[in-house]
């Protein structure tokens, strides 16, 4: 149990898929989360009333997670591991039904548009599948009103005399009786399979046109009705890149850092992820992606445990990985000859693909991230650097500053601490830098650590064993002042200079009395010195941002460099609302016209910062 509540302190707070594993390793249950971090949690509390919960919990022995883009994403994937999986737990404790589709009959002359749930038997195309029965009504509900594709029974279609109601108020065209042509009918026909395609933005125009005109005439009840039926249509035409019906791949996300190395190997059969597995090869100095995986591939594949296929592993039709392998044309052939049959490697991928390879590089850097989190990971570098540094005393607590500011607007200073468990953010701090010079560093720096220790010596706090300032000379020159003007002596302090052109494992160390230190880049003590060092800067960067957007006193959006009220306009005519821009994903903010992708990353992360 122990183990487990220490891999439950590393889980991200981000949505995804996790299953539950026996003593053997077999999967007892699979779920979906919002926040993995949060939900998987709850299960461990010890208010938890639920007998069938608590019997759950005493036969957990792992736990294995898979992020996605979405919760909705994982809400499918969940739906396609209790299918493959069968897991005990989810039989006795989960709906299973089958989620639903929209169904377009092709055989008529007149196709139907209908809500299907359940095998697919008919001849037509099935669109889906949608997380719930209510969103896929909705939908069909507004395309009606859109298209007017009749959505009655064929046997009530082919006994009609007369129109019916659904004519009236204008939501069929009454082909039962002949008052549309079948080449007018066939034209509102395929607008809606183009539309259930993603490839239609015409109705979506549309709605913004009406909502805008109903806006600017003050009828503001209208325009929230448009408003919904635009967010409905976003919800229908979200791309689920979880499943699809075409494609086999092995997809490959690399998360590499000077203190290891994380493999994810993303599974997808016939259009269905079936999670992943995170391997941790061992790294030598510093190896960049392409090298990670010209070495690991061949491990991979041709190295295989015999008996797990024909020739070693399943064999997908494609590899896909995130970067072009110089190599990749012999590793295909050498695959061939094993296996018997081809695959291709590809590495420049779009839609689909693009997304699976998102989806493994995410959970490769998660599991990364975890991993140099563990405990034991921990006291080995802090063992580590206790010796580099020649201290008789073990390191138990350590802090690091930072400084970031625009053009020296809204400067921001960061205190992070780490202990012998690793980043202690109940501890962290930061300061919002006042009455200096915009843009003097070291006089951000020189007031960070007054107030910092100041308060520390007068509430009589715990002071840290190293204290590191990320900088070189300049910037340690200032703490030093200021600790001699407080009388601490007993902090060691450190500066941490980057190397030639920034690159981790080049960093030089900078101590008081002139001397420096450059360590090994595979030396555990530089990893936890980066760790430290990089964690303050995400801090600060973090408050820096945050502070910004706030004294700009604008709208949420346009706090965000690169979109100011032309982009934050359409954002909020494309998706209806501020709260549907929120929900939205990546891919899904890209789709906005004056969007690219690299603004539409950046839009993400900044409504999610938190």
């Amino acid at each position: 149990m122990a183990a487990l509540r220490a891999q439950l302190r590393t889980l991200p707070q981000l949505p995804g898929v996790y299953r539950m594993l026996a003593a053997d390793g077999g999967v007892l249950y699979v779920g979906k989360a919002k926040a993995l971090k949060s939900r998987v949690g709850s299960y461990f509390l010890k208010q938890v009333a639920s007998p069938k919960t608590r019997a759950l919990v005493e036969r957990i022995h792992g736990i294995e997670i898979t992020i996605t883009a979405s919760e909705t994403e994982a809400l499918l994937m969940e739906q396609t591991l209790i299918k493959a999986l069968k897991p005990p737990y989810n039989i006795l404790l989960r709906d299973d039904k089958s989620y639903p589709y929209v169904f377009l009959s092709e055989a008529d002359t007149f196709p139907r548009l209908a809500f299907h749930r359940g095998g697919k038997r008919q001849k037509g195309r099935y669109f889906g599948p949608f997380p719930g029965s209510g969103a896929v009504r909705d939908s069909l509900n507004l395309l009606q009103k859109l298209f007017q594709v009749r959505q009655c029974e064929d046997s009530t279609f082919r006994n009609r005399e007369r129109p019916c109601l659904q004519y009236q108020i204008k939501r069929c065209r009454a082909p039962c009786v002949g008052y549309v042509s079948a080449d007018d009918y066939r034209r509102d026909v395929d607008n809606t399979r183009l539309f259930l395609e993603g490839r239609n933005e015409e109705v979506t125009d549309n709605l913004i046109a009406r909502m805008s005109m109903a806006s600017e005439a003050l009828d503001f009840e209208r325009a929230a009705v448009y408003r919904d039926q635009l967010a409905a249509l976003r919800r229908v035409q979200e791309q689920q890149f979880v499943l699809r019906d075409v494609g086999s791949a092995d997809v490959f996300g690399v998360a590499a850092q000077p203190g290891g190395v994380c493999v994810h190997v993303l599974q997808v059969r016939d259009g269905h992820v079936l999670g992943g597995k995170a391997w941790y090869p061992p790294l030598f100095g510093e190896t960049a992606v392409t090298d990670i995986l010209t070495e690991f591939l061949p491990s991979y594949y041709l190295q295989a445990a015999v008996g797990e296929a024909a020739g070693g592993r399943e064999l997908p039709r494609e590899i896909i990985t995130p970067v072009e392998l110089p190599e990749a044309a012999l590793l295909a052939e050498a695959v061939r000859q094993q296996y018997g049959r081809e695959v291709e490697i590809r590495s420049r991928v779009r839609e689909a693909r693009a997304a699976w390879l998102e989806m493994a590089q995410r959970n490769a850097e998660s599991g990364l991230a975890s991993t140099l989190a563990n405990r034991g990971h921990i006291a080995q570098r802090f063992a580590d650097l206790q010796r580099v540094l020649e201290r008789d005393a073990p390191v138990t607590r350590m802090e690091c500053f930072d400084i970031s500011h625009t053009m020296g607007e809204a400067t921001v200073a960061s205190c992070v601490v780490f202990d012998g468990q690793g980043p202690k953010k109940s501890d962290y701090r930061r300061f919002n830098i006042e009455g200096i010079t915009p843009g003097d560093d070291y006089a951000a720096m020189h007031q960070a650590l007054t107030r910092r220790y100041s308060r520390l010596l007068k509430d009589e706090a715990v002071l840290p064993d190293i204290l590191f300032i990320d900088g070189g000379k300049g910037q340690l020159a200032q703490a030093v002042d200021v600790l001699a003007e407080l009388g601490v002596h007993q902090v060691q302090l450190i500066g941490i200079a980057k190397g030639e052109g920034r690159k981790p494992g080049l960093e030089t160390l900078h101590f008081p009395d002139g001397g420096t230190l450059s360590l090994s880049a595979d030396s555990p003590a530089l990893h936890l010195i980066q760790h430290i060092r990089d964690e303050a800067h995400r801090f600060a960067i973090t408050g820096h941002r945050e502070r910004r957007a706030k004294a700009r006193r604008t709208s949420t959006l346009e706090g965000i460099p690169g979109v100011g009220p032309t982009r934050r306009r359409a954002l909020i005519q494309h998706f209806g609302g501020l709260q549907e821009v929120m929900r939205a994903s990546e891919r899904d903010l890209a789709t906005v016209p004056g969007i690219s992708a690299t603004l539409a990353q950046a839009i993400h992360a900044a409504l999610h910062s938190h």
